[in-house]
């Protein structure tokens, strides 16, 4: 617990060092997809009309689909696979999902486009390529992570989760690195702001959040000695931890404004630390039982820093957006953040029995948390797929070259292409708009009620979905499948269609409104 409360204070400390040039400075280059639809939100529930109509509408989009669909009921199957597996090995898959469908409109072509091209080089390259290899492989020769799957066995997913997967924490590894050195001069930039600050009636002080980052740093070092009773394993830990927590926030807080937190890779950004501080340890001989929960106890601390700072950066553009106080919104986040670590733990004890249940059907599947068991365990043991991170650095260094968004790019080689090519759909359908849409007040009228039509979208898949996830985790729903023509991909086609359909036709009315106004008036 003491180590997420660190890992809260160290995320938004660390955040607002970067916080003007993300927020203020970035503002109409990143999206902030999620950000915009809270805003939407406040913005329609006091100004009512056109706004709150839309969002409405979006919302009840939203809300239905995910209802109907495998979240909740599980009545309509919504993803759409197709899958080669004999001569050129690949898969593409489309899962309609409302609130990916929103958050493509909001962030624009160019975006999802980079993002789905990251998806066409994983799955229709990377995977083809691999699997070409491993269909040559001996009998003998098994899976790195799985000792009873033969690598001449594997399918496309194998291959995906496997190997091509580090592909993609690699490249979001070095992203980050080059990232975070191109933000060096803003981070410097802003601490200089803070210092000069206590003179200045000017700008609002960041003290909290400087104090808040010096507090987590200080303590981070402590709780490192308490916990492992070793000065050597607190320093070298305290370091590693901080300076890879301090990397993936500012990842996490730019991603947030590229597609928002509920789609932010932070289990590859955890992957990909716990890769360094796993190399960290077994490169100084800490390879037992002991030291490998103390190496988890500061991959939470990076986790969790990760989670906060990409949460605490949406929450701020949303302030920002509205005209409200920076250090108010730093403070009260700050308290939810604390509360929020206190809830989650306590979650984690009263579920302890069930998370620690083994099997071929636990109640809890926890695919990640069992990939980054295999990963630091593979690692430990000499085990792991190193020419993949390898590659994957490689990769992201030509795209740096290249002045390729490193980011975003592996971002949709790491994501499921599942939800790179339903953000690009959204994507696309508001280009159709766009282009199709003569005159420029009707234009922008349409890509606004877009947005709002977008934010509801979001809101209704978000709520509807966390509601579905709690009545199955309490019993109050039982889990359930389609069957029969509503569990194939005929019926995933027909959702995709329903759910274009309703997000065009609602701003192509617009059009229709306007032209009857003028008959309406000379009626009257």
């Amino acid at each position: 617990m003491m180590v997420g409360i660190l890992a809260v204070l160290f995320a938004i400390g660390s955040a607002s060092l970067v916080q003007n040039y993300l927020i203020v400075e970035e503002h109409g280059r990143l999206a902030y997809p999620e950000s915009m639809a809270i805003t939407e939100a406040l913005v329609a529930s006091e100004s009512g009309g056109d706004s709150l109509k839309f969002l409405g509408i979006g919302f009840g989009i939203g809300g239905l689909i995910t209802m109907v669909t495998t979240q909740v009921f599980g009545w309509l199957n919504n993803m759409i696979t197709y899958t080669g597996n004999s001569f050129y090995r690949w898969k593409m898959s489309t899962e309609v999902n409302p609130m990916l469908a929103g958050i493509g409109f909001v962030v624009g072509i160019d975006v999802a486009l980079t993002m789905f091209a990251g998806s066409i080089l994983s799955n229709f390259a990377v995977v083809p390529l691999v699997s070409y290899f491993t269909q040559m492989a001996g009998g003998s020769a098994h899976v790195w992570n799985n000792a009873a799957l033969h690598i001449s066995q594997m399918g496309v997913d194998d291959v995906a989760g496997s190997y091509v997967k580090y592909i993609g924490a690699g490249m979001m590894l070095c992203g980050g690195i080059i990232g975070a050195i191109k933000l060096i001069p803003v981070i410097w930039t802003s601490i200089k702001k803070v210092i000069n600050a206590r003179n200045s009636a000017t700008e609002e002080k960041n003290a909290l959040g400087v104090i808040a980052l010096m507090l987590s740093v200080i303590l981070i070092f402590v709780a490192g000695f308490i916990i492992s009773g070793s000065f050597l394993v607190a320093l070298i830990g305290g370091i590693l931890s901080l300076l890879l927590a301090l990397l993936f926030v500012i990842v996490s807080a730019r991603l947030a404004g590229t597609i928002g937190c509920s789609n932010a890779p932070v289990s590859g950004m955890t992957i990909a630390s716990l890769v360094i501080m796993t190399l960290a340890f077994v490169s100084m001989g800490w390879t037992n039982q002991n030291y490998s929960e103390i190496l988890l106890l500061f991959g939470v601390f990076i986790v969790t820093a990760i989670s906060v700072g990409g949460g605490y950066m949406q929450t701020q553009k949303v302030n920002y957006m509205i005209g409200g106080s920076n250090r108010e919104m730093m403070k009260y986040y700050m308290i939810a953040g604390i509360v929020g670590v206190f809830t989650v733990v306590g979650t984690t004890v009263i579920l302890a029995p069930q998370l620690q249940m083994t099997g071929s059907n636990p109640p809890f599947g926890l695919p990640q948390a069992n990939l980054i068991a295999t990963l630091t365990t593979g690692i430990m043991s000499g085990n792991l797929p190193w020419i993949m991170v390898i590659v994957g650095i490689v990769m992201a260094i030509v795209l740096w070259m290249l002045d390729l968004p490193i980011m975003t790019v592996a971002l949709g080689f790491y994501l499921p292409i599942s939800t790179t090519s339903i953000i690009l759909v959204g994507a696309l359908l508001k280009l159709i708009v766009d282009k199709t849409t003569k005159g420029e007040a009707l234009k922008a009228k349409r890509i606004q009620s877009g947005v709002s039509l977008s934010s509801g979208l979001i809101a209704g898949g978000s709520i509807i979905g966390l509601i579905g996830i709690i009545l199955h985790v309490t019993g109050l729903l039982k889990d359930a499948s389609p069957k029969g023509f509503a569990a194939g991909n005929a019926m995933g086609i027909i959702i995709l269609i329903v759910l274009a359909v309703a997000i065009v036709v609602p701003l192509y009315m617009i059009k229709k409104i306007e032209d009857r106004k003028p008959s309406d008036e000379n009626e009257g």
